[in-house]
């Protein structure tokens, strides 16, 4: 599993945004919050020439993106906070045996503090940032580097996000992805997604609730729109018993087969 980290796990893209907006006016140029605010999830590299014309590595781009940094990380970043049940997830991902690593945007020294505002620094030994990549997102370079640090195949490995960059880059990478809309943008703008959930918990939580429970009618209305990967996921926190019910109820034979490569559980009758 490859995670985008703000507006993914962490509700910080309008901070982000308002940073930027702030230390361009305080160099003396004007740029409109709207502007900004739909280019985070891009780099600095990007996001500065998208948005005012100048180019980050120049003396005036160097000054304004060191500003942009004091502001986010004295003023927004004590005030954020995690979406809702991200821990949770994360910890299935991690008791399921998935690999698990971060592919960010954001630098370096900001990295972890996010993902101590997320609970989740713990579980998330690889961690990669925009200054393990030359081009930031929505180049694949970052998704490139966290995949490489897992060791899986393209192939085998599925990206979270929030951003179209995030999407774009996961499907030049090879990446199947997952949207969610909870960083600010709507299930259009991230079509290119596998799936689309409202958050990063939301969706996925309320499916493995149902499974956990052996609510079958529950499980069977939410996995219509899911696909087959994602289905087996769900049937393999069935225990014995409910499998064996739940088969009854739908009247047919299953395995659950983990995707290859996923490292959870192989082969549960």
């Amino acid at each position: 599993m490859i995670l985008d980290v703000d507006g993914t796990l962490v509700d910080s893209n309008d901070a982000h945004a308002r940073s930027w907006v702030d230390a361009f006016a305080e160099h003396g140029v004007t740029v409109a919050y709207g502007d900004v605010r739909r280019s985070i999830g891009m780099g600095g590299d990007k996001l500065m020439p998208a948005v005012s014309g100048i180019k980050e590595d120049s003396e005036e781009g160097q000054r304004i993106a060191a500003r942009r940094a004091e502001l986010f990380k004295g003023t927004w970043l004590p005030r954020l906070r995690a979406f809702p049940r991200v821990r949770e997830l994360l910890q299935r991902f991690a008791d399921d045996g998935f690999k698990v690593a971060v592919a960010s945007s954001a630098k370096a020294d900001e990295l972890d503090p996010l993902l101590e505002r997320a609970g989740v620094k713990d579980l998330i030994p690889k961690r990669t940032s925009s200054d393990d990549a030359s081009r930031s997102k929505p180049d694949p370079d970052i998704v490139h580097a966290a995949l490489q640090s897992t060791g899986s195949a393209p192939e085998q490995a599925v990206m979270l996000g929030d951003t179209p960059y995030d999407v774009k880059a996961a499907r030049r990478a090879g990446l199947h992805v997952v949207a969610f809309e909870c960083g600010g943008w709507a299930a259009a703008d991230l079509s290119g997604a596998d799936e689309i959930y409202a958050d990063a918990a939301k969706e996925m939580k309320e499916i493995f609730a149902d499974a956990k429970g052996g609510n079958f009618k529950g499980i069977q209305e939410k996995m219509q729109g899911l696909n087959k990967e994602t289905k087996e996921k769900v049937i393999g926190v069935l225990t014995a018993d409910q499998k064996k019910a739940y088969k009854q109820m739908i009247g047919e034979e299953f395995k659950f087969e983990a995707p290859k490569g996923f490292g959870g559980k192989k082969d549960i009758n």
